[in-house]
């Protein structure tokens, strides 16, 4: 009798330590405690679902072998530590290949473009656990892509880069890495912000940002990527732009001066043969902005203020606005 009360003790001790155990790590086999885990640490909360702009991916483990399929992604990853098996170059790019201001960190990487129709085959053959893409890009192929790995989709790419990076660290288990980056960034240029004004006797410059491509020029407004690091700067919008917060706006060259402003950021995304950026600066119009006159034009890197969109891209660009207000860079 005694011997069976002491066996059934045991087996409840045992049982309990068992669902104690369960409790602290279903699903992640963590060892760690739990005000670990609650501090961010999901680096073992596998697998899960990850809800996008196409449905729902269902991620077994943290992904080892990824795909991103535009620069805003090849942006994110990289920043998140992790080195794509397989990318694509900017679409517009005039030198070709990668982005030169990530080139130590896509060594090996292959490139599995063009952009508007990225080679499934060898992506197929990398044997990726995760593709990263948007919608706007690929929703056509969507179906083909998941065939190959899980694939999360952001819907949109340009200005939600803060909110598509927080997605694709959702389905790499690296959210509280991005909210970290996001909240350093955000510091910075809220820093270049007040540097700036005060240089300017507490009024900050107004801007703008040209695009010469191979079409009609394009100013850049507030709902893009650069349009965004420019508000998280705090800097205005040139007075005589009209839908300062749409994307962008195409302007012939007798319309030029909308984009008068104290500070002109101009970028050229194609051969510059193939643009109209010699058109456009050879007119009156173009040389009576106040900008010209007073040599406040700057140009700047097409991959990093257009193609980039991501925070490291957002850093090289806090780099440009600082020379060109004549303030140092925020650390």
């Amino acid at each position: 009798m005694i011997n069976r009360k002491l066996s059934v003790a045991l087996l409840a001790a045992v049982l309990s330590t068992t669902l104690l155990t369960a409790c602290g790590s279903e699903g992640t086999g963590d060892t760690k405690p739990a005000a670990s885990r609650a501090a961010g640490d999901s680096a073992a909360a596998f697998p899960r679902s990850v809800k996008h702009a196409m449905g729902t991916a269902e991620i077994k483990a943290r992904p080892q072998r990824v795909v991103v399929l535009d620069s805003g992604e090849l942006d994110d990853v990289t920043l998140l530590g992790i080195t794509p098996v397989g990318a694509v170059a900017p679409h517009l790019k005039t030198e070709g290949g990668f982005p030169a201001y990530l080139k130590d960190k896509v060594g090996g990487v292959k490139d599995v473009g063009p952009m508007n129709e990225p080679n499934l085959e060898l992506i197929a053959s990398l044997k990726p656990d995760l593709i990263l893409t948007s919608k706007v890009r690929h929703e056509k192929v969507y179906d083909k892509l998941n065939a190959i790995a899980p694939t999360v989709m952001a819907e949109t790419t340009g200005e939600p880069w803060k909110g598509n990076l927080k997605l694709y660290a959702q389905a790499l288990g690296k959210e509280s890495e991005a909210a970290a980056a996001l909240s350093d960034y955000e510091a910075r240029a809220a820093k270049l912000g007040e540097e700036i004004r005060a240089k300017y006797n507490g009024t900050a410059p107004t801007v703008s940002v040209v695009r010469f491509v191979a079409g009609p020029t394009r100013l850049y407004q507030n709902a893009s990527f650069s349009g965004v690091v420019l508000k998280d700067v705090g800097l205005a919008r040139a007075t005589k732009a009209p839908d300062v917060d749409k994307s962008m706006l195409e302007v012939s060259p007798e319309l030029i001066n909308q984009a008068d402003a104290d500070l002109v950021f101009v970028t050229t995304s194609d051969d510059p043969s193939k643009t109209k950026q010699a058109e456009v600066q050879q007119t009156a119009v173009w040389q009576g902005l106040n900008a010209v006159r007073n040599g406040k034009v700057f140009t700047v890197p097409d991959e990093t203020w257009m193609s980039g969109i991501g925070v490291q891209a957002a850093d090289r660009m806090l780099g440009d606005i600082a020379a060109a207000a004549g303030v140092d860079a925020p650390k």
